[in-house]
């Protein structure tokens, strides 16, 4: 094999399901244990959302200071901290929780850049999207089994179990991490290197590029209202479950996942890698999002069959949505300070998934959850109408 698909690259995306296991039983344990304390839907989404907040938050910096360092370094000291996060889950309780999820947070934005990064870095264009694909493809595969493992160790009272689980995973990821490398290729160093050695990226400047690039701010704006939606089907499905006929919160997630993994595996190819705009694409899959947002706030009424149906939806749509719009961003953004620009779009993605619980847990306890989800397809139809480009404001439209 070759391309994305060679063993340097294979590593990389075998690190990325090692390191995100831990979130794949901590998204069912932590809104399960905070009920069982009394907690409101609103505590659980601040919970839920100080690790993707913090991620935001750090998300433009670590762009930086890996464009800086290099990936290898930056990877290394996150691996440490990572597993610091992951051994405070096993002694604290909610609380506890809270500051073990920010620290997961801190170290999420830096890993997760390292690698796409360096992925980015490392393959030349025509596999770009293949390898930003296959590393998401990776960090969803531990969604298939965690969710069901998760029910079972809350089910049996096996916190014990919980505790070893977060141990070992938090030493397997240090240790393989450790080993791996990522180069760059030719192409890519005689493209960036000038500009890095003449001028440093001005953060603060950055930041304001998310106003005034009309690319990065239609991306942004599609990723944040996107992952808004697959936020406040994490933080609240294992909690909306039970008040469905035969709905169970581990079937839902495992669903997802393996969607999600399936379209990526079929939808490789199809994603586009050529630096322009697909509207029908972009439209077709906000709808996607919007018929699995509506059939999860259905289903109180509608039963499981459309909870689980909406789950599919929901796995096509997180499938696409992620890879196809980095890999047009990395072809439409400025050489000079794409790898800040990048994170900061991903930060938009990182905050909304940290708005999904802590926006949306008010909503929920204002009114319900199933009300909660509707809102959330009616944001997604909002999008639809958002992707399409009809005064040509996105060069390279198609």
């Amino acid at each position: 094999m070759s391309g994305a698909l060679s063993w340097p690259f294979l590593r990389l995306y075998i690190l990325a399901l090692f390191y995100f296991s831990a979130n794949a039983i901590l998204n069912v344990i932590i809104p399960l244990r905070g009920e069982s304390l009394g907690a409101s839907s609103t505590v659980i989404g601040l919970v839920m959302g100080a690790y993707m907040f913090t991620t935001m938050f750090f998300r433009p910096w670590a762009g930086q200071i890996i464009q800086k360092h290099g990936p290898i370094k930056v990877l290394r000291i996150i691996l440490i901290l990572n597993g610091l996060a992951l051994i405070l889950y096993t002694f604290t309780g909610l609380g506890g929780y809270s500051v073990a999820r920010a620290l997961q947070g801190v170290s999420t934005a830096f890993f997760s850049m390292a690698l796409q990064i360096g992925i980015i870095d490392a393959l030349p264009e025509k596999d770009r999207s293949q390898g930003i694909s296959y590393y998401s493809l990776f960090s969803y595969i531990p969604g298939i089994a965690g969710p069901v493992l998760a029910l079972g160790l809350w089910n049996t009272g096996g916190m014990d179990y919980f505790s070893i689980f977060m141990i070992a995973i938090a030493m397997v990821t240090g240790l393989f991490g450790y080993s791996v490398r990522m180069d760059k290729t030719k192409e890519h160093v005689r493209e960036t290197t000038p500009d890095q050695a003449g001028k440093k990226s001005k953060m603060l400047e950055s930041f304001g590029e998310l106003v005034r690039n009309p690319f990065l701010f239609k991306c942004s704006v599609m990723m944040l209202i996107s992952s808004i939606i697959f936020g406040a089907i994490t933080a609240f499905i294992p909690l909306y479950a039970p008040q469905l006929n035969n709905g169970n919160a581990g079937v839902f997630l495992m669903i997802q996942a393996a969607v999600v993994v399936v379209a990526r595996i079929l939808l490789r190819k199809r994603i586009p890698s050529d630096g322009r705009w697909h509207s029908s694409f972009m439209m077709g899959t906000m709808l996607l999002l919007t018929l699995a947002a509506a059939c999860v706030g259905f289903s109180i009424q509608a039963g499981a069959t459309i909870f689980y149906i909406g789950a599919g939806l929901m796995g096509i749509a997180q499938a696409i949505v992620y890879p196809t719009l980095t890999t047009y961003l990395s072809f439409v953004l400025p050489p000079s300070n794409r790898n800040v620009l990048i994170g900061l779009f991903i930060a938009t993605a990182d905050l909304g998934v940290s708005l999904g619980g802590v926006m949306m847990g008010p909503v929920a306890d204002v009114l319900s959850f199933s009300w909660m989800y509707i809102i959330c397809a009616l944001l997604g139809a909002a999008m639809i109408i958002f992707a399409y480009d009809r005064r040509g404001l996105i060069l390279g439209t198609k």
